[in-house]
Formats: structure tokens, sequence, C-alpha cells
């Protein structure tokens, strides 16, 4: 307790330049806290979700209760770029149909479609593409900033330090003393400001490699799922006029 009431009062009776630091460290933690605790929890739950639904995606043999699961699993990223890709293959699909039906053979013309089925592939696999990076996008939001944070912060806080020091000199210049009773208080206050920005910058370093590290393994999951559901479409749907919806 003594020792919070003496940061208080060796941080209030600083200068006016090392407590604009403090306030600027005080900012860079909070934020970064906030961070930490909004991108684990939405990790946690991504990951979790994720699997659930990789798990029934594979148990099930209709891709439209995959589809139904997936609505439910708000938070998964794999459900949702999923939706996308059946989406998607529902309008190629339709418009596959539709065409056949409009469209009027020559004589002697062979009954396969296989550009037109192509080009519905690759319609689903732009949009799983683009899914995905929406995802990526959405999952590395306000990451980049505890990378910032664990950056400058360190400096931010030796610049409070350096600038401290200064003060206490140019104080001893005044007085025409050096004694550790004159020099102790002004250099105590100048060091909180390196501590604060250590202790503003490790949590932030921690966090980005984790998050880093789990995002990855995100972007993994994403990648494997995508080229699985596209060869479901290419082998099972569009190249065999299946009806697995």
């Amino acid at each position: 307790m003594s020792l919070n009431l003496d940061l208080v009062h060796m941080i209030s009776n600083a200068g006016f330049v090392v407590q604009m630091v403090m306030l600027l460290l005080l900012f860079f933690s909070i934020t970064s806290w906030a961070i930490i605790i909004i991108k684990y929890r939405y990790l946690k739950r991504a990951f979790k979700q994720s699997s659930q639904f990789v798990e029934f995606f594979w148990k099930c043999r209709d891709l439209s209760d995959a589809f139904s699961m997936a609505k439910k699993l708000a938070s998964s990223p794999v459900a949702r770029i999923f939706r996308v890709g059946y989406v998607e293959l529902n309008k190629v699909s339709r418009l596959g149909r539709d065409g056949a039906k409009s469209a009027v053979r020559p004589r002697g013309a062979k009954t396969g479609t296989i550009n037109g089925k192509n080009l519905g592939t690759d319609n689903v696999k732009r949009a799983l593409r683009r899914a995905t990076n929406a995802e990526m996008t959405r999952m590395t939001q306000m990451v980049p900033f505890l990378a910032t944070t664990g950056n400058t912060t360190p400096f931010i806080g030796l610049f409070g330090t350096v600038w401290g020091i200064m003060n206490s000199f140019h104080g001893i210049g005044l007085t025409g003393s050096a004694s550790l009773a004159v020099v102790a208080p002004g250099i105590s206050e100048a060091l909180v400001a390196t501590a604060a920005g250590l202790a503003a910058a490790i949590p932030a370093v921690i966090a980005f490699n984790h998050f880093s590290n789990r995002i990855g393994m995100l972007e993994t999951e994403l990648n494997n799922f995508s080229n699985d559901f596209l060869n479901i479409v290419e082998r099972d749907i569009l190249m065999t006029g299946g009806s697995r919806k």
C-alpha cells in the first residue's frame, strides 16, 4: 500500500513531460489489455465452434444440413466461409440448370458442359478466397496494435526517463549539491517511466506472439477446409451433376 502511495506521489510530483509520458503509457496499457481480452475470447470461441463444425461437416451427408449448422455457429470462421461457398454453389447450380433448359444444342453436339462446370468451380473458388481473406482481416483486426505497443512503449518510457534525469541534473546545477538526498528523488521519478514502459510492452509482446500463432493455425484450417470443399464440389457435384445440396 505504501509502495502504491509512493508511486502516486512520485508521478504527481514529476515534471509535465514525464506526466504526459505516463499518461501515454497508461493509454497504451489499457488499450492493449482490452484488445487482449477481446481477442482471447474471440479466438477461443472461433477454435471451439470451428472444431464443432468441421466434425459435423464430415459426418453429415447433405450440405443443406451443414449449412443449417453453420448458421448456428456464428463465431466459427470455417462455418462462415462454408456459408459463402454454399450460397455461391447454389447460384452456380441454379444458373447451370436454367442455362441447360434454355440452351439449344446443334445437331450432333455432345452433351458435356465441362467449360460451364469449370466456370462454376472457379466462381466457388473465388468466393471462398474472398471469404478467407475477409476472415483473416477480421481475425487480425486490432492485433497489430499489440506489436506497436511492444515496440514503442519501452522507448517512450526511456524518453521519460531521460527527460527526468535531465531535470534532475539541472536541479543539481541550480542547488550546487550532488548528494544522494538531492539526486535520488528525481532519478527514481524518472525511472518509473522506464518501468511503466516495460510493464506495457511485455504483456503486449507475449499476447501478440500468442495470437499470431493461433491466427496462423486458423488460417491453415481455413485453407485446408476450402481445398476440401472445392474437391467435393468438383468431384461430387459439378463434375458429376450430383445433387448433394
